[in-house]
């Protein structure tokens, strides 16, 4: 099934022979099962050619035909979906430094991510443009920093999030989730307070990575949160 997945993200273009020694080697914390997985990828390159007619377009050759149409729908699900990963960041914390360095880094991986100001044009409607993102990705990227709770919107893509039962992915920046609190200073109905603190409380006992920008590492911890990004897609598209 496992590799079935890995298949999959092949056939996108999400991975190529140039991509994947460049993450294997740009991290050198991975395990030797994602070694072994890395091997996996190499190996279904030579067995499944991408076809490059169009940038979503798959090539499904005579020997995958029993499974070809299973993997056909799954295809066709994640070329109508808007993005693959959608970046929740309080812009005037992140939006310059995590969230604009992974959002760059995954497109350089040939993912769609989506992030407010890179795919959002003057005559879009806010709330519908992000709501269809959330709805339609497979994984979401929270980014919580020190001023991540004063912000509606911010607050409001968790909880959709949340919702939808998306993967997440929790990135710490500069906080401690102990101190990733909701307080209703008048200008949210209490009952958004409460479902927004809910969805707070959730993230925080989800496994994720923790970053200091005055001591850590900036290219380590974008390409450690790459790695689980396409970790994460491969779990999500395996079920």
């Amino acid at each position: 099934m496992q590799r079935s997945v890995a298949k999959n993200l092949l056939k996108r273009n999400v991975i190529s022979h140039q991509t994947l020694p460049k993450i294997a080697l740009s991290d050198k914390s991975i395990s030797e099962n994602r070694y072994r997985q890395m091997d996996v990828l190499r190996k279904l390159v030579d067995e499944h050619p991408i076809n490059h007619r169009h940038p979503n377009a798959v090539s499904i050759s005579a020997s995958s035909s029993g499974s070809g149409s299973r993997n056909q729908m799954i295809l066709n699900k994640i070329i109508r979906a808007p993005c693959d990963v959608f970046i929740n960041h309080r812009g005037t914390d992140t939006k310059r430094t995590m969230a604009s360095l992974l959002y760059d880094h995954l497109c350089r991986l040939k993912l769609r991510p989506f992030l407010d100001n890179k795919n959002m044009k003057p005559g879009d409607k806010l709330f519908e443009k992000i709501n269809d993102a959330i709805n339609g990705c497979k994984v979401g990227v929270l980014v919580f920093s020190p001023r991540y709770c004063e912000s509606y919107f911010c607050l409001h893509e968790l909880a959709l999030m949340m919702e939808t039962k998306k993967k997440i992915i929790p990135i710490f920046c500069d906080v401690k989730p102990s101190e990733l609190v909701v307080i209703n200073n008048g200008s949210i109905p209490q009952k958004e307070v409460e479902k927004f603190n809910l969805a707070i409380e959730e993230a925080k006992y989800t496994v994720g990575l923790t970053f200091d920008s005055l001591k850590g590492n900036w290219s380590d911890v974008v390409t450690n949160a790459a790695n689980i990004v396409i970790q994460s897609l491969m779990e999500v598209e395996d079920h």
